[in-house]
């Protein structure tokens, strides 16, 4: 099903100030944008959409200058920027800005708290919502295209037409169950900018394989894996198009001294070796003298004992009882983890924090303590001293 609202296509820049204008008078506007990220680092942004009041407009960044006017808009503190599964349309404000706007609503976030599925889709979400069913048709669409045609504009444009329309809904219904401050912190964290540019100096991290590198090996590889990093970056290309993982770790196993050596490399590119194997091989002579950084690896988990797994499902049956009353999804409000930790004994999780500590965590080490009794009044569980 597709919105029959008119949708104003901005592709020059007056239209985008006037755009700009109009939309600096409202508390809240609906985002969504469309991007291709295969050939290059960043995500390169291809479409704008947004719904606020009676406007719904695609903005065509590919056919403008800049969109500066508009992003002063969307980076106003005192507007709320309303999206669904904001991480990847965030990632775009990042690089466009330095940073992301603050004051924000995620419905996806928010969706748990209203009972709905934890990381629930858009198109489900709206179903369950508004009771519409939206199409698919256009998910794998190239938005690098012009002329955009009409189905897939109008395909942009529903992604927030009907986000703009279940704000309301949702928030209306947080607000009469008291949970919007719950949210709080949530949209303070989708703000920290480590969730969009990784440090490089960390991404040797992620390499496979990895943990069986030891002493100069271990260095070179942390050497080339920040070097990729930041070349990758200032050239615009996906990281593994400028070198693959396993070339990475395989220079780090064999460390050639020279260029010649480079030849030797199975997978390094004739285009790579030429134009950048003298920072390789001098990289690695820096990193045959440097002291890698430590490999930390993650404690194993432990497991529960039978008799602990069996308290387990006790706790989860009370807090699947207490979501239920409460209309939140049970994994989202008491998450396996968490009731895992205070079995082992560690108080310091997710469950005593904030707002679940009040709502279920306490009552749960309340029972793990023998202060709360359980029993069954006509077939429904029941927490009694």
């Amino acid at each position: 099903m597709s919105s029959d609202r008119n949708i104003d296509y901005i592709d020059d820049a007056e239209a985008l100030n006037t755009l700009a204008a109009t939309l600096a008078s409202e508390s809240w506007i609906a985002l969504d944008t469309e991007f291709l990220r295969e050939r290059t680092y960043r995500p390169e942004l291809c479409l704008l959409q947004i719904a606020a009041g009676d406007i719904v407009a695609c903005v065509d960044p590919l056919a403008l200058e800049n969109i500066d006017s508009l992003l002063d808009v969307i980076y106003d503190p005192a507007i709320t920027k309303v999206l669904h599964a904001a991480g990847q349309d965030l990632e775009i404000f990042y690089w466009l800005r330095g940073s992301v706007p603050e004051n924000l609503f995620d419905t996806q976030i928010a969706a748990p708290l209203l009972g709905h599925q934890e990381q629930i889709g858009y198109a489900n979400l709206v179903k369950e919502v508004l009771k519409v069913d939206l199409s698919k048709s256009h998910s794998r669409a190239d938005w690098t295209r012009r002329p955009l045609p009409e189905q897939q504009l109008n395909y942009a444009a529903d992604d927030v037409i009907y986000l703009a329309q279940m704000y309301p809904v949702m928030r209306n219904e947080l607000a009469s169950l008291d949970r919007l401050s719950w949210l709080d912190q949530e949209w303070i964290d989708l703000t920290n900018p480590h969730l969009y540019e990784k440090p490089a100096e960390d991404m040797w991290k992620k390499l496979k394989q990895i943990d069986k590198l030891k002493g100069a090996r271990l260095a070179t590889a942390q050497h080339l894996a920040k070097w990729r990093e930041l070349t990758a970056r200032d050239r615009n290309l996906p990281r593994s198009w400028l070198m693959k993982d396993d070339v990475l770790v395989d220079l780090a196993k064999q460390m050639p001294k020279d260029e010649a050596e480079l030849k030797h490399i199975r997978g390094l590119s004739d285009g790579l070796r030429n134009q950048h194997g003298s920072a390789i091989t001098a990289l690695i002579k820096q990193a045959g003298n440097a002291k890698p950084e430590t490999f930390l690896v993650p404690p194993r988990k432990t497991k529960l004992t039978p008799l602990q797994d069996a308290a387990l499902d006790v706790l989860s049956a009370v807090a699947k009882s207490n979501a239920t009353q409460l209309r939140i999804n049970p994994t989202i409000l008491a998450p396996r983890k968490s009731l895992e930790d205070l079995i082992k004994g560690n108080r310091d999780t997710l469950i005593m924090q904030g707002w679940r500590r009040q709502l279920i965590g306490l009552a749960i080490c309340a029972v793990l303590d023998g202060e709360q009794q359980l029993g069954f009044v006509n077939g429904e569980l029941t927490i009694s001293e």
